[in-house]
């Protein structure tokens, strides 16, 4: 019978930590990687979604301006999200943004975010 080492780790964290950790663990599983601001970027908009474009894009440079500094710079990065699959905008006429349904993202009420791994040692018997 194999020995399995257990790592288990408990924390906790603000809601805007937990949901930045939602889209982090969807991106490390899915292989996309994705800078710190539109980490920032994405997470702010799961809290505002679906938003106007323009709108999301004056907001986030003007009043966030910790994530970017221009309007210019947050539609480059909504640009790379949405051809990484991380934000759809709506099929009409593209004015509308929000995550991407896939990644399940949830932000309401209490959150209890739980993930289980195994890593099996390929000399080991099982």
């Amino acid at each position: 019978m194999a020995l399995v080492n257990r790592i288990e780790k408990k924390a906790v964290m603000s809601k805007w930590d937990l949901v930045k950790f939602q889209i982090i663990t969807y991106c490390y599983l899915n292989r996309i990687t994705v800078s710190d601001s539109e980490l920032n970027c994405l997470t702010l908009l799961s809290f505002n979604q679906p938003v106007e474009l323009n709108d999301f894009c004056f907001d986030v440079s003007e009043e966030e301006s910790w994530i970017f500094k221009s309007s210019q710079s947050v539609r480059n990065a909504l640009n790379k999200c949405e051809k990484k699959g991380l934000i759809k905008k709506d099929t009409i006429n593209k004015k509308v943004i929000q995550l991407n349904p896939d990644i399940n993202l949830k932000i309401e009420g209490n959150l209890l975010f739980e993930l289980k791994f195994l890593a099996k040692d390929d000399t080991e018997e099982t």
